[in-house]
């Protein structure tokens, strides 16, 4: 009896876990693209500035105050040596991750997104000779086709905003593989991540925002309606962020790695469906078509190397498959998709 309630418990849990995640993760891509498109604030480096500093607060009060994680201890030399160079991928992430919902709809940059398991593994294959399972590189063929079937019959194609996702999608996999090698011996969750990370990143971007957008934003401020309300929508998106963050520590505490995987591809789909529902941007046919076999590739990429990574301690490993990882969050980038979420 006891067991059957622990494991009904469970499974609420991670479905709790699940939809809270989504529900953060749908928040922050809609409100920014409201930010954008509705209240006419075109100015990503200085979203991304906001989204920074209030995650760099939340983090500190998260550690210090509410003490919902204990701080990991960093070298100080460790964190310019280390942490800093990660910061500055971390911020280009972002920043891209922004400017690409600037210029294209929502539906296009989550399916550009996906093609982060692809530059990864390329990315690995190029720079550091790793060979892979050929299950690896077969998984990825239905992400490249999806790609590319969804970008040619995109109906709101925008070339600055399909480059700067292509490049966050680089960016992402740069600091996947950076993370094993610059943060090598220290465990980091997400919120640890965030706790160093986003005061070096707000640091990198805000006199560029300053230089490039400064007296963009100071024009809008003077010549905007419902300043008051629409500065509440701002500033609620960067608190938003960082509650994604926190959701991402809960949901991957809460579920296996399978799980994860298949629920951050239909979390993809639902991010679709809600931005389309509110913005009506136009979807073809074999535009969502593309869509959906990108996120089919995503789910079966996921799966091979779930597989790969369950093979038992006595399999012989050959060069051409992957080494297995260590843990769960090896499985993901080292600030979820997201904070590469939080564009």
């Amino acid at each position: 009896m006891e067991e059957a309630w622990l494991c009904q418990w469970s499974t609420i849990r991670s479905l709790f876990a699940i939809l809270q995640w989504w529900g953060f993760n749908v928040t922050v891509i809609i409100m920014n693209k409201w930010i954008f498109q509705k209240l006419d604030f075109k100015f990503p480096l200085t979203v991304s500035c906001i989204h920074f500093i209030c995650s760099a607060i939340g983090a500190y009060i998260a550690i210090k105050v509410l003490k919902v994680k204990p701080l990991i201890s960093v070298d100080p030399q460790d964190r310019w040596r280390r942490i800093f160079p990660m910061s500055f991928v971390f911020c280009i992430n972002i920043v891209l991750g922004n400017v690409s919902l600037r210029y294209i709809p929502v539906s296009f940059m989550q399916t550009i997104k996906s093609f982060t398991p692809a530059t990864t593994v390329v990315l690995q294959w190029l720079v550091w000779r790793k060979y892979f399972d050929w299950r690896i590189w077969a998984s990825l063929i239905p992400i490249v086709g999806g790609i590319l079937l969804t970008s040619v019959t995109e109906m709101s194609f925008n070339m600055f905003g399909f480059c700067a996702a292509l490049f966050g999608c680089l960016a992402t996999s740069t600091k996947t593989i950076l993370a094993e090698s610059l943060l090598h011996g220290y465990k980091f969750d997400s919120i640890n991540t965030v706790y160093y990370m986003a005061p070096f990143a707000t640091m990198i971007l805000a006199v560029p925002a300053m230089l490039l957008e400064g007296n963009g934003v100071l024009d809008w401020l003077h010549t905007h309606e419902s300043i008051s309300s629409s500065l509440i929508i701002i500033f609620s998106s960067g608190v938003m962020a960082f509650c994604l963050n926190f959701s991402i520590f809960y949901v991957i505490h809460s579920t296996t790695a399978v799980t994860f995987n298949v629920a951050g591809n239909l979390k993809v789909a639902v991010a679709v469906l809600v931005s389309w529902s509110i913005f009506r941007n136009p979807i073809s046919m074999l535009n969502a078509v593309g869509c959906a076999i990108t996120l089919l590739g995503c789910t079966f990429y996921g799966y091979v190397r779930h597989l790969i990574s369950q093979q038992p301690p006595g399999t012989p490993r050959t060069p051409r498959t992957p080494r297995t990882p260590r843990s769960r969050m090896e499985l993901l980038p080292l600030v979820n998709d997201k904070l590469d979420d939080t564009v």
